[in-house]
Parts: structure tokens; sequence; C-alpha cells
């Protein structure tokens, strides 16, 4: 049986779980594929370091080009993270024509268009179904058991960080602070959460997704990322009591004339829908295609075994594609779908708090400067409070343009009557 050399370059939380995993299954594996996998080089940062898994003596090494240069090495796996030193990883291993196996979501989204030009130039996969949604295994899904549809809209929560800060401020009536301060102490939030709250985890999921999807490689400075952080327990009171979840959603979807919408924000999702009762660190997806229709994908998005999991099954179809000399695998660019749609024309409905004075008019003058938008209110909450001088106002507002919704809001906000911070959030349509 032909055996097949792997080169890790990073022996990290993830590299660790692909190691313990390959020599747990690696029976099992060798069956399926009729191949046998080997680790035959380990590039770490320190030799020296303390590991729960002891390699073979004699294939560590502190430097990655010796996990690509080595002859003995055919499939590289790339869990180093960050953009640089892997990109130049990537340059290396793809012109020697090794293929490359990587779950680094950001390098993907500011570097992909590269890599797959790169890829396609020599004829050398690229695999990446770890980079998004953990151990679902979306990638595989989209580029081959919905290869036959035009995928019509992605709707998807991609961060189990904010998921879980999200389901603890619905759950226990918290604050965002509070429910942050759960999440680092639990270890479902880094000490540094910044990528995972503001968005840009998500987002660098859902650019991967939707060029997959539709063929181009979407450009990072047309994507509309928001973060959870503005979002208050008053803002998931209000959305249950109109029948919504407060959830970070990446929709992802192309127009009638085959423009894309691409766009990460805090969403209000009807409680009926799918997504609603996704909760805590779990991820999930909601495909719709023209000829499959609604398909729903569920699973832990994160973690050392279900990152290890969508590693291993591109270890495998990396070893058929050695074994059989077969057509590279990966991006593959079309011209089916054009541009992605500038932010200020992406259209949905809109929930909008304000906090203003308590006195008549007040909502007249909100709901005069929405209508010289040519936007409309479809309900309106106003609570009793103890505050005899600023009250919550709360709009729901009918399909906009965001262009024509956020120049509104600027006038709102220079109002007299209005007091403190605006927040806008997205309605899923």
């Amino acid at each position: 049986m032909q055996k097949i050399g792997i080169g890790l370059a990073g022996l990290g939380t993830v590299g660790t779980g692909v190691y313990r995993s390959l020599m747990q299954n690696n029976l099992l594996l060798t069956e399926r594929v009729g191949l046998e996998l080997e680790i035959r080089r380990i590039a770490v940062r320190n030799l020296s370091a303390p590991r729960s898994v002891q390699p073979a003596p004699g294939i560590l090494s502190d430097r990655w080009e010796t996990v690509v240069d080595d002859p003995n090495v055919g499939i590289v796996v790339e869990l180093i993270g960050g953009i640089d030193l892997p990109f130049a990883l990537f340059q290396r291993a793809l012109k020697a024509g090794k293929p490359v196996i990587t779950g680094n979501k950001a390098l993907l989204a500011e570097k992909g268009a590269q890599i797959f030009e790169l890829a396609a130039d020599v004829n050398v996969p690229v695999f990446f179904e770890a980079a998004v949604a953990g151990g679902i295994p979306i990638i595989k899904s989209i580029r081959e058991g919905f290869i036959g549809n035009h995928l019509q809209a992605i709707h998807a929560i991609l961060n189990g960080t904010s998921n879980y800060i999200l389901s603890r401020m619905t759950e226990a009536g918290i604050d965002f602070p509070e429910a942050l301060q759960e999440a680092q102490a639990n270890g479902y939030a880094e000490a540094d959460p910044t990528l995972d709250i503001n968005g840009w985890d998500a987002a660098h999921k859902a650019i991967i997704l939707a060029s997959l999807a539709y063929g181009f490689w979407v450009d990072s400075r047309l994507v509309h990322v928001e973060g959870i952080e503005k979002v208050s327990a008053a803002d998931i009171r209000f959305a249950q009591d109109l029948g919504y979840r407060i959830k970070l959603v990446a929709t992802i979807r192309a127009d009638s004339n085959s423009s894309i919408e691409v766009r990460v924000n805090p969403t209000l999702v009807p409680q009926g829908h799918v997504l609603a009762p996704v909760n805590g660190v779990f991820n999930a997806l909601m495909v719709r295609g023209d000829i499959v229709g609604d398909t729903l994908f569920y699973g832990r998005g994160a973690g050392q075994d279900p990152t290890a999991s969508a590693v291993i099954s591109d270890l495998a179809q990396a070893a058929i594609w050695i074994d059989s000399g077969g057509k590279a695998f990966g991006f593959t660019p079309h011209g089916l779908y054009g541009k992605c749609l500038p932010i200020d024309d992406l259209v949905s409905g809109f929930y909008l708090r304000l906090t203003v004075d308590d006195r008549p008019g007040v909502l007249a003058q909100v709901a005069g400067i929405l209508g010289t938008h040519d936007i409309g209110i479809s309900s309106v909450i106003q609570p009793e409070t103890h505050d005899a001088t600023a009250v919550p106002l709360v709009l729901m507002i009918h399909n906009a343009p965001f262009g024509r919704m956020r120049a509104a809001l600027e006038e709102i906000k220079r109002l007299a009557c209005v007091k403190g911070p605006a927040i806008l959030l997205w309605i899923l349509s």
C-alpha cells in the first residue's frame, strides 16, 4: 500500500489534535482511503516546549522550510496562523508541487486571490475545510454537493464566541460586558476577543464562502461588518417582545442582476427561523439552492477536535489527488456573477433604538426625517419608564437601502430631543 508523507507546520492546539487523531484513527483512515498517511516532519516554534503528544524522534524542526523542502513530505498542513509567514509557506509548497491544507481563514480572506491564482498556475490544489465552521463540512458541500445549484442565499452563524455571549445575554438577562467575562472564564473567548466580537472572524469565513459560492474572490473592503459590542440587554428584551432573537449573522446572497451581497452584523432573527434556537458555541448555516431548496448545517464551529476532523478530511482528499494524479481541487473562478454590491445599496428591514426626551412631538420629528428619505415605519414601542427626562423609543423599519437609512439616522441623531447613542440592527429576511 502506498504511503504518503505529511508535514505539519505548527503543533499548537489544532496541530496536536490532528497528530493525536491521525494516530488514533490511522487504521480506519487507511482502510477508507486505500493509502497510508504518515507524519514525517513537524515544524514548531520552540523545540523544548512541553507537549501533550510525543512525536517520533528526529521529525521536529524549528524551521517551517524543512517541512516544505523535505522530499519525503507530499502534503503540507499549515497550522501556524497569521498571514505573511504562512503566505510564504503556501508559495513555496505550491511551487514545489505539494498540496497545502489550511484552516487559516484570515490568510484566505486577505490573500485568497493570490493563493488560488498560483494554485491554478501550477495545477496543485489547496484544501481549506477547517477554515469555515470547524467540523461542519460546508466547504465540501458547496464545492461538491451543491455543484449543480445556483446558490441563492447563505445565512450563517459563524462565530461561537459571539453566539455564546448573545445566548447568555438572552438567557440570563445580562449585559454585554458581563457575558463577555463569563465567556472568557469558561474558555469560550480569548483574552483578546477582538476578532470574535467585532465581527471580523465571521467576516473572514463569509468571504471564503461567498468567493467559493459565486466564483470570484470577494474584496474584504466591500464587506459590511459590525460586531456585537453595542448590543445591550435592553435590545435583547425588545427583540424578544417583537418576536425575534438577536444573532451575529453572516448574510451572503445574489440578486437578480448577479451582484453579490456580503455582510456580517447583529441581526434580528424571527423566533420561528431555523437559526433562532442555535445557542452557545454552536455554528449553523442555512444554504438555499435553486434546485435543492433550503438545507441546514449545524455543529461545533471551533475547538481542537472539530477542526482536526476537518483537516483530516482534507488530508484524505489530498492523498487521493496525489495517488490518482487527478485534476486540482479548490476554488474555480467563473463568469456567472459580477461584483459585490456597494454597502449603501444593501436592502434590509431595520430595528432602531433611540433614547429621546419624554415629551409630545418627538415621534413626529423622527418619523418626519424617515419620511423625507422615503423610509417607512412598521411598528413603534415606547415603554413606560421611571426616568422623567429620557425614554427609549424603538422603531421597526420597513425594507430600505442601507445608505438611505444611514443618512436618515445621521439627521435623527442631530435632533435636540435625541439623547445618547442610537442602536441600528438589521432584520433577517
